[in-house]
């Protein structure tokens, strides 16, 4: 084979791989333009997934990640968008217009998914690359604002949760005295109870023999009253002849 002919195939070659390249940009611009008119639409969802089939082409450009992010932005899912506008930001490095509204529209993003600090950060980002861009400076003094009213709330609930806490101490310490005191007084009653039953004096045999004597002699006496009780009720009941 001569040189010129392997001249030939390289030069060819080249052409298919042109051509090849040519064929993958046209298909991902043509989803990128039906992803457009369904996002025009408002069919955000459609939009989405003709972005996603020209992103997942190869060598796809800055266009489908920022569509894409724009889709998933109005739909309300602030955090897939972040992420893809995150990506774009990155990979548009070479154009810093293109890097700038990847910055400015993740902290969008990042300002609707309530992430303050960072959606500051982008807008600061993005002012770097296009000063003049009023928008971006509203959203960054309104983000500066919400992230100060965000740390005097979380240091409001800081301080009710200590109030709670001391509050909750308080409380178990006074269920705590209350316990010692109830505890205490038991003991006091016991031993006050004790010494009660200890002065108390021991009563002897005899004494005891006595006052069951006693007793029975109480006893007798009830019954033989009773049996007279009995005795005069009979006899009043006397049936008289006339």
């Amino acid at each position: 084979m001569t040189v010129l002919s392997v001249n030939k195939i390289i030069i060819a070659a080249a052409c298919l791989l042109m051509v090849h390249s040519t064929l993958l940009g046209q298909q991902e611009k043509e989803y990128i333009r039906k992803g457009n008119r369904l996002y025009k639409k408002s069919e955000f969802a459609g939009s989405e997934g003709m972005y996603r089939r020209a992103q997942a082409q190869k060598r796809s450009t800055y266009d489908s990640g920022f569509n894409l992010g724009d889709a998933l932005y109005k739909q309300g899912r602030f955090s897939e968008a972040a992420n893809e506008f995150m990506r774009t930001s990155k990979g548009s490095e070479a154009d810093s217009m293109k890097q700038a509204q990847s910055f400015y529209n993740l902290g969008n993003s990042l300002l609707k998914d309530q992430k303050f600090e960072e959606s500051i950060k982008a807008y600061i980002n993005s002012l770097k690359l296009d000063p003049g861009n009023v928008e971006a400076k509203y959203n960054l003094a309104y983000a500066q604002d919400q992230l100060k009213k965000q740390e005097q709330k979380q240091k409001q609930e800081q301080k009710k949760d200590q109030k709670q806490d001391e509050n909750k101490k308080d409380e178990n310490k006074d269920n705590q005295k209350q316990k010692d005191d109830q505890q205490n007084q038991q003991q006091q009653d016991q031993q006050k109870q004790q010494g009660q039953d200890q002065q108390q004096p021991a009563i002897s045999r005899e004494d005891a023999k006595r006052l069951l004597d006693a007793l029975a002699a109480n006893e007798k006496d009830t019954q033989e009253k009773v049996q007279k009780d009995k005795a005069a009720r009979v006899k009043v009941r006397v049936i008289k002849n006339w």
